[in-house]
């Protein structure tokens, strides 16, 4: 015997069907939020206008890094937190060289290592160990006359920088 009698809206199963939707996009809205508010753009720099005024200096000192035919290799060790540089022939050689490691996303994880001389052309410094993945290397004499850039991947012994000669 089927029974007339309707059930509260709350027993049935379509309201809850309906809801669902809304539901979800609260939550996905609100997780948005949270990151939006915890993380930093760092992605937008807050003086664009005199970082674009110089990139010309830049691509000067990297044309100068061509013109003089310096390469380098930069090998780090097992546990990432010791670097070597082999740098091509410059003459005179650099007292000191500088290698920025440049993160994709996150600026906080930047380094800037100062790397001494241990022999003619062979150079070392310490660092923190990188976060995994791909990052850009940027090498440049202590007096920032030149520069070169490359790419690594942490699963990479190393990296080579500059065109060789």
């Amino acid at each position: 015997m089927a029974s007339n009698d309707p059930q509260p809206w709350y027993r049935q199963p379509w309201p809850w069907f309906l809801m669902l939707g809304p539901a979800v996009v609260v939550v996905a809205g609100l997780a948005t939020m949270a990151v939006a508010f915890r993380t930093d753009d760092t992605l937008v720099a807050d003086d664009y206008y005199r970082e674009g005024l110089g990139i010309n200096r830049t691509m000067s000192r990297e044309e100068h890094a061509s013109d003089l035919r310096i390469a380098a290799r930069v090998l780090f060790n097992d546990d990432r937190r010791r670097v070597h540089v082999m740098l091509s022939t410059v003459d005179p050689a650099p007292k000191a060289l500088r290698l920025t490691l440049l993160h994709g996303a996150r600026a906080s994880d930047d380094q800037v290592i100062m790397l001494g001389a241990i022999a003619p052309g062979f150079y070392a410094g310490t660092l923190r160990e990188p976060p995994a993945g791909g990052w850009q290397l940027r090498l440049e004499d202590g007096e920032g006359t030149w520069r070169i850039m490359g790419s690594w991947k942490t699963q990479q012994p190393g990296a080579s920088l500059g065109k060789a000669p």
